[in-house]
């Protein structure tokens, strides 16, 4: 695929346009992924596409994001009633009662985040900055995507819709590294603006961009490096360019130190399009995703870009409830926590899909790496966990053979008084007869 191409080095958005799920379904495996968004004329109505296709380099250098005109999302247009999917997975009353991430700034370098919807617009923290034009301060996007991710991170409830953010008490810190007027980003961009967000004191990031072809920058590999080192968590999509599920490397993602995010779908399995790879350490939801879009309205898209800050608001929460906790833990914390396919992570979704609420619940202080389940075996002086019964238990079988019998008892009852009210009409019919004959 295609990115933003600047000095030889490609950075591009990752993520997909939600499209017919029919379509997907059938040349799932087939497709390309591209970007969720919609480049247009500022004067111009922003509208997302019902399929996507791969974002490339239009003939003048700049980005094509590879979307059709759609009456299906329009920046400005209405909310979404329902609750989504992903929020419906969490218990949020029980998520909620612990943090909210109040007191919290999660910075987003991505396209710049729209402050004009207004379930971001008291979100916003001061101090950003944009890279490529446009406003100074990183709150104008012409593309919608780094307002889709801010909205899943920290989205504001309001009447009308069920969507709102992972933490909704936290702050959004924007940095607009690409998607700008004069020019548009690369990996230079993206690393100034990760100095940037850690100078301005956020120690949690959001990037869900990567570099194109997946080539390793050595300029954003120091950024990230620093970022690391002064203790930020860098919390990264990891891809969308996994249909033929073979691993490779993306960056930032696969930097170390950095909590790299698989898309799960609503069965908890890797999303077709997620990108696979040893690198991969979690997995959050990232089809149909219900997130803000410019001026006003939500909608709906998919990919590894909006699983990314699923997982940046699950960061802030632990950092409001352990505001001591370093970067290490949280992310250790987050990935013990996951439901996680096996005893050790996958190339898949790495430990498995975020558990907010489990996350959120466990209050021993964690350890600076995520640890495999220990191995047990019978006479080990272990707990021998129950095996899995895939016919009826033993309480089970009681609790139907009893059913079984006060059924039989209820049906011999309504015999026994059946028979009598027989005998008795019957009796009644014999002396009427003999009465007649008489």
């Amino acid at each position: 695929m295609g990115g933003l191409n600047v000095k030889g080095q490609t950075v591009r958005s990752r993520s997909r346009n939600s499209g017919t799920r029919a379509l997907h379904r059938v040349f799932g495996v087939l497709a390309a992924t591209g970007i969720c968004c919609v480049s247009a004329p500022a004067s111009a109505p922003l509208a997302l596409a019902d399929t996507a296709v791969p974002t490339r380099l239009t003939d003048s250098g700049s980005p094509d994001f590879g979307l059709a005109a759609s009456t299906e999302c329009v920046f400005g247009g209405d909310v979404i009633k329902s609750t989504p999917w992903s929020l419906q997975r969490i218990l949020l009353d029980q998520l909620w009662g612990q943090a909210k991430g109040k007191g919290v700034t999660v910075a987003v370098i991505d396209t710049g985040v729209d402050d004009s919807n207004v379930q971001l617009r008291s979100a916003m923290a001061s101090g950003g900055k944009s890279y490529v034009g446009g406003s100074t301060d990183g709150t104008q996007d012409l593309e919608g995507h780094g307002t889709r991710v801010a909205g899943i991170i920290a989205a504001r409830p309001i009447k009308g819709t069920g969507f709102v953010g992972i933490a909704p008490d936290a702050k959004i810190l924007s940095f607009q590294y690409t998607g700008g007027e004069e020019k548009q980003g690369n990996s230079g961009t993206m690393s100034a603006a990760i100095r940037a967000a850690v100078a301005a004191g956020a120690k949690i990031i959001n990037i869900s961009s990567d570099t194109a072809n997946k080539k390793d920058d050595p300029t954003l590999r120091t950024a990230v490096e620093d970022a690391v080192g002064q203790g930020a968590l860098i919390v990264a999509a990891a891809g969308n360019d996994g249909a033929d599920g073979k691993s490779a490397d993306t960056y930032p993602a696969s930097y170390p130190g950095v909590l790299a995010v698989a898309a799960s779908d609503r069965n908890d399995e890797r999303a077709y399009f997620s990108q696979a790879g040893d690198f991969v350490d979690v997995a959050a939801p990232g089809v149909d995703m219900v997130s803000t879009v410019p001026k006003s309205g939500q909608c709906s898209a998919d990919g590894t870009s909006f699983a990314a800050p699923y997982v940046a608001g699950v960061a802030a929460l632990l950092k409001e409830k352990h505001p001591t906790w370093k970067a290490a833990q949280i992310a250790t914390r987050i990935e013990e926590t996951a439901q996680r396919p096996g005893r050790e992570p996958n190339r898949y979704i790495g430990w498995g899909v975020v558990d907010p609420v489990a996350a959120l619940s466990d209050d021993s202080t964690p350890g600076n790496s995520p640890t495999p389940d220990p191995v047990v075996t019978a006479g080990a002086g272990r707990v021998i966990p129950m095996a899995v019964t895939m016919g009826e238990s033993e309480s089970e079988r009681e609790r139907r053979i009893a059913i079984y019998v006060l059924g039989t008892g209820l049906a011999l009852a309504l015999v026994v008084a059946g028979s009598g009210v027989a005998v008795r009409d019957w009796r009644s019919r014999r002396v009427g007869r003999a009465g007649r004959s008489g």
